[in-house]
């Protein structure tokens, strides 16, 4: 077989990064979705941006299929092979190359994950803003245009990526962008591989913007009597021109599972978490000014601290919440599914969410980044029985469906992978033809993560 012969040349080429371990591959095909483990042929672990080229023209001349991997956090099947192949881990191409303080931008490795570059710029001053939760790579951060709790005021990894350097289906090298702030150079081919699920190219460095530490930081928490007050105290909020550095929601299940999994105290209610950025002065006068919205909205508590241990112990539980919702439900798996709409939509969207799951045997908490329109549903199923998770599909394809209807996306950050494929044409209509003329043209073997993001062929 085709494969087969590459293999046994990464093999020659790697020697002990190179590996058919049964561990690996196990590994190396599981998911945090609910998909069956895909195990690749073999798992391969590159040094160096000249190593990944050697990689993938050994791939290329053998029509292999070729998958990155990063932290393994995807949570739509991106990093599955599905058609078989090499994963090729990135967990030693993990280092700060340059920081550019005085320009506010680093240069890194894709598998560097968040937590372990702001450690690295600790001393600096500067921090790397994006955060999804999960302690996920940057490359794989860039690969599926992540963003996450400080998305409503730092933006995406699409407003943080500057330019990056990838390895083409053919094993060529080029760079993408440069440390400029502006450019009218030519096609934004950043952009393009910013989201593109290593359907175009592997990442093998990144240049990304960094922020200030801020000078004061305070978080809150409010809990309101339904969701229709939370939602229309974050969109007042928002067209106040507050800037919020965070704003999250959890429905009152969530609520409850977060206290029994983290030790919180929170009422049982929905809730708004919100975290403020800069002086003490602003930070104290933010903080006012959403307290009488959340007031004048029929808020029950509100409570706020500028205290670290305080803060980092609400953001632990918030980022928890999925573990929290698993360990209610011992045994059971998870469809973790998100939609994102324009702001004026978003309490129409979650209240007919919530319906939905209301009507559902199936138990399915809300969290969300509200202050961008994005939230999530962890719809909780039995994986012994088949019929649950075709009702979590259900729910989830309404989900999607509603998102569209309300001018809204199908997802938000979780990105498309396999799990959404059958929503692209929905979403897109022939532009989505116009991406897999794209990939077609950069990748005609089609080895570069097959079966994910555009229609098959």
């Amino acid at each position: 077989m085709a494969i087969e012969q590459a293999l046994e040349e990464l093999a020659d080429l790697l020697e002990d990064r190179f590996t058919r371990s049964e561990a690996e591959l196990e590994q190396h095909g599981h998911s945090e979705a609910y998909f069956a483990n895909t195990p690749p042929d073999a798992v391969v672990f590159p040094r160096n941006t000249n190593e990944v080229s050697q990689i993938v023209k050994i791939c290329a001349a053998h029509d292999c299929p070729v998958i990155g991997w990063g932290a393994g956090t995807s949570l739509e099947g991106h990093a599955l092979a599905v058609r078989g192949g090499i994963s090729v881990d990135f967990r030693h191409m993990n280092k700060v190359l340059d920081v550019n303080a005085e320009d506010m931008d680093v240069v890194v490795q894709p598998g560097i994950t968040r937590e372990e570059l702001n450690q690295e710029l600790r001393h600096t001053g500067l921090f790397f803003p994006v955060d999804p939760g999960a302690n996920a790579s940057l490359g794989g951060m860039a690969s599926t245009r992540c963003s996450g709790t400080t998305a409503v005021r730092y933006g995406t990894m699409r407003e943080n990526v500057i330019a990056l350097e990838v390895v083409l289906a053919d094993g060529r090298i080029i760079r993408t962008g440069t440390r400029a702030r502006k450019s009218a150079s030519g096609y934004d081919l950043t952009g393009m591989f910013v989201g593109a699920e290593g359907t175009l190219g592997l990442i093998t460095e990144l240049t990304v913007r960094l922020k200030g530490q801020p000078e004061a930081v305070s978080a809150a928490t409010c809990a309101f009597p339904d969701m229709g007050a939370a939602i229309d105290t974050v969109i007042q909020t928002i067209q106040m021109g507050v800037p919020m550095a965070r704003i999250e929601f959890i429905d009152a299940a969530s609520a409850g599972m977060v206290n029994a999994y983290s030790g919180t105290a929170l009422p049982d209610a929905p809730h708004l978490l919100i975290e403020f950025h800069g002086s003490d002065t602003v930070v104290a006068e933010q903080a006012e000014t959403f307290g009488e919205l959340a007031r004048e909205n029929g808020a029950l508590s509100f409570e706020w601290s500028t205290k670290p241990e305080d803060r980092k112990r609400l953001w632990a539980a918030r980022h928890n919440a999925a573990y929290a919702i698993f360990a209610a439900f011992p045994g059971k798996r998870g469809l973790s599914t998100d939609v994102c709409v324009p702001i004026s939509n978003l309490a129409q969207a979650i209240a007919e969410t919530q319906a939905d799951i209301d009507a559902s045997p199936l138990p399915g908490p809300l969290v969300g980044h509200v202050g961008d329109g994005n939230f999530h549903a962890l719809l909780v199923f039995d994986p012994e029985v088949p019929a649950e998770l075709d009702e979590a599909m259900r729910l989830s394809s309404r989900m999607a469906d509603r998102a569209l209807e309300l001018g809204g996306t199908v997802t938000g950050e979780h990105g498309i992978g396999m799990g959404k494929l059958g929503y692209m044409q929905a979403e897109h209509g022939e532009a989505w033809d116009v991406m897999g003329q794209l990939k077609t043209a950069m990748d005609p073997q089609n080895i570069m993560n097959p079966g994910k993001l555009v229609r098959s062929n």
